[in-house]
């Protein structure tokens, strides 16, 4: 039989907290339930471990972390703050690490995970875009194992299965294309968070959902299909795939091309990365092939869409500078939720922040981490400037 595996979720009370949840609990006698975490939903982690019963919950919180001692009891060991990541991520009991957070606060906790010699399941493109070289040297020299749980970097990790790196022409990452795929360019000032936030096929956080709108998402995964699989950006291709049927592509230099299609359903990247090499039945639905539409496949359009290009100007430019691109982006999406600038602005930002940036070598944790800060200051700044003009003309209008 084979070994169960024992599984920390840091960032359990998200989209991919719950469904990693659902895949283990699905599956109790290959994988359990070690540890859970949450920055600040109580309610929610309280709810977890009522069903799922792990043995460890942290919590990034002070006060969360306090309260969820007095409700949980004995039942459950509560860590607490960033110390508390750390000490789940490396738990002793635990030998795969689901990063379902997002953001720097997840960033050292990973990388303690990988020193410690875990197997990850990185959810988090964020942290690869941020400090791709730094922790796939580091998946290296602890000899560990490092699987995306992203849909289209999944889809790549398992068409690679068919041949050889060095039989690689080029990867394919297929987008959505969002919301906005058919709108005008010149209607984008008036787009607001509500539609932004209403994804055509995916259902994910805030966050992920604007950077699908703008294309960065696709934008940020290119940089790190560049660093997870050891690939040039410039083998990296991106193409509009409305239907999201086809997650992701691998043509080969004989000139195959290798697809992983499926339903859109997180389940299944997560369950592969838990399972890897194997695969066990799940609960995702098959395809329907008697009801599957037309595919349609077109090149995205990078006057419409700059974050795309904005991604593959940080890869040329090197070292901090995708770090800087994810910190903007991140700053400048949060504004646009909150109505501080137009839907537009966010590409204005970002491509300011890469301009004034001068990049640094991004092979330690002190300087992805500060240019990440530099970056976030930088929009913040432009943010509070944009602000100011509008108010000015709306008073001179």
């Amino acid at each position: 039989m084979a070994d169960m595996k024992r599984v920390a979720v840091l960032g359990s009370t998200g989209s991919i907290g719950t469904s990693t949840l659902e895949v283990i609990a699905r599956h109790p006698g290959r994988l359990r339930l070690v540890g859970i975490s949450a920055h600040s939903r109580i309610e929610i982690l309280q709810r977890q471990i009522a069903s799922h019963r792990p043995e460890v919950a942290a919590v990034v919180e002070e006060q969360g972390a306090e309260t969820l001692r007095r409700i949980a009891g004995r039942r459950v060991e509560v860590l607490q703050g960033a110390e508390g990541l750390v000490r789940l991520a490396t738990h002793p009991a635990v030998d795969v690490v689901v990063v379902g957070t997002t953001g720097p606060e997840a960033l050292v906790p990973l990388i303690r995970a990988i020193e410690a010699g875990k197997q990850i399941a990185l959810a988090s493109k964020e942290l690869l875009v941020m400090a791709g070289e730094l922790i796939m040297r580091l998946v290296h020299r602890h000899k560990t194992r490092l699987i995306p749980v992203d849909s289209e970097h999944s889809a790549v990790d398992q068409c690679l299965r068919a041949g050889q790196r060095g039989e690689v022409r080029r990867l394919i990452l297929t987008a959505s294309g969002g919301p906005f795929l058919n709108t005008p360019a010149d209607q984008f000032d008036k787009i607001t968070p509500e539609q932004a936030l209403k994804h055509p096929v995916w259902k994910m956080g805030r966050r992920i959902t604007v950077d699908s709108a703008t294309l960065m998402n696709k934008g940020l995964e290119v940089i790190e299909a560049r660093w997870l699989f050891d690939i040039p950006a410039e083998k990296v291709d991106v193409m509009v795939h409305p239907q999201s049927i086809v997650h992701s592509m691998v043509e080969f230099v004989d000139g195959s091309v290798i697809a992983q299609l499926g339903t859109a359903d997180m389940r299944q990247p997560i369950q592969y990365a838990l399972t890897y090499p194997e695969r066990l039945e799940s609960a995702v639905a098959p395809l329907d092939w008697t009801t599957v539409p037309r595919l349609d496949f077109s090149p995205p359009d990078r006057m419409k869409f700059p974050c795309v290009g904005l991604a593959y100007a940080a890869i040329q430019a090197g070292g901090t500078a995708p770090a800087v691109v994810n910190a903007a982006d991140e700053v400048a999406v949060e504004a646009f939720l909150k109505q501080r600038i137009a839907f537009s602005d966010i590409p204005k930002l970002i491509a300011a922040a890469l301009e004034d940036h001068t990049p640094a070598r991004a092979d330690s944790l002190d300087s992805v981490i500060q240019a990440d800060a530099w970056a976030r200051a930088h929009v913040a700044t432009h943010v509070h400037r944009v602000r100011m003009s509008v108010t000015s003309q709306v008073q001179v209008d």
